[in-house]
């Protein structure tokens, strides 16, 4: 049997069976988002993707997307990867990221995917990986490992 150094990705069943709507909703109140003007691309349990096109004053000095802007996006990325498969009435915060720039954030859009890497009770680690799209190509231009701590809710008394 041939050997692969890539594992195929973990299928995760969310505890939350309105993940979806928790997302989109949480993300709908990050005012960064909008400020940045950023959009949910696909999204599944385990997986999110954030897009975002070019703007002039998104740039760093040399036109391409700055490091900071870049880190935003993969972020939450990788947080949302993970509120979807929190139990309902919870609540993501990074707690910790690590991230690498590859190459210059040099195109007409950036798409961050973050995946979920393994799910506890309270933490939660995922991966990002950021590619800036010009004329056609993708540009694997950033790379982080991020730890998330699941805020649980409240009982109600």
């Amino acid at each position: 049997m041939p050997h692969t150094a890539r594992p195929a990705r973990n299928v995760f069943e969310p505890r939350n069976p309105d993940w979806d709507a928790t997302v989109r909703a949480s993300f709908a109140r990050q005012k960064v988002m909008t400020l940045i003007g950023a959009e949910i691309g696909e999204l599944k349990p385990g997986h999110c993707e954030i897009r975002l096109p070019f703007r002039d004053d998104l740039t760093q000095q040399n036109g391409y997307f700055h490091a900071g802007i870049t880190s935003t996006i993969v972020d939450s990325a990788g947080g949302y990867a993970g509120l979807t498969l929190m139990p309902a009435g919870s609540d993501v915060l990074t707690v910790e990221f690590k991230l690498n720039l590859l190459a210059p954030a040099d195109g007409e859009f950036l798409v961050a995917e973050g995946q979920v890497l393994k799910t506890g009770r309270n933490l939660v680690i995922t991966r990002g990986e950021v590619y800036a799209i010009k004329g056609g190509r993708a540009t694997h231009c950033a790379t982080m490992q991020q730890t998330l701590m699941t805020m649980h809710a409240k009982e109600k008394k």
